[in-house]
């Protein structure tokens, strides 16, 4: 056994060796646009959160809302992604970066509105798990396979 093989399977042009170890660049490069945009909102929120107050402006509150469930969501996207082409042993299948959106908007509009309804102070446990139920019942919903 050569030592570059026990230091970088991937470079072993055996017949047993699997050709798709590494992740396509379009995929990475999804990923990190998506970060970066998460990131952009990230700061979008910092200016948000730390110029403007949600009492002395209501509005405030709403746009907040709105962008850390968007900046959530989005950071979410590719991670969810990642953590799909990790249990798939890095295979990426049709329709992953569909379900990661669709997931990753989930987490976001759930954030959002629990952000909005601690706003306006209506924000209870029972009230909570019913908006989680309803999102993971529509996600399984959606993602049934036919």
């Amino acid at each position: 056994m050569r030592l570059e093989r026990l230091a970088r399977p991937w470079a072993w042009d055996g017949a047993d060796t699997l050709d798709s170890l590494r992740m396509e660049s379009r995929d990475r490069l999804v990923n990190l646009a998506i970060f970066a945009a998460a990131g952009v909102v990230w700061l979008l929120v910092a200016v948000i959160v730390t110029t403007r107050d949600p009492i002395a402006d209501p509005v405030a509150g709403f746009i907040g809302a709105a962008l850390i469930g968007l900046a959530v969501g989005l950071t979410t996207v590719p991670v969810i992604w990642l953590l799909v082409f990790g249990r798939h042993r890095r295979i990426a299948y049709r329709g992953d970066w569909t379900r990661a959106a669709r997931r990753g908007g989930w987490v976001g509009l759930v954030v959002t509105i629990f952000i909005v309804l601690r706003l306006q102070g209506a924000l209870e446990l029972p009230i909570a798990l019913f908006i989680v139920t309803l999102a993971a019942v529509a996600e399984a919903t959606l993602s049934a396979e036919r």
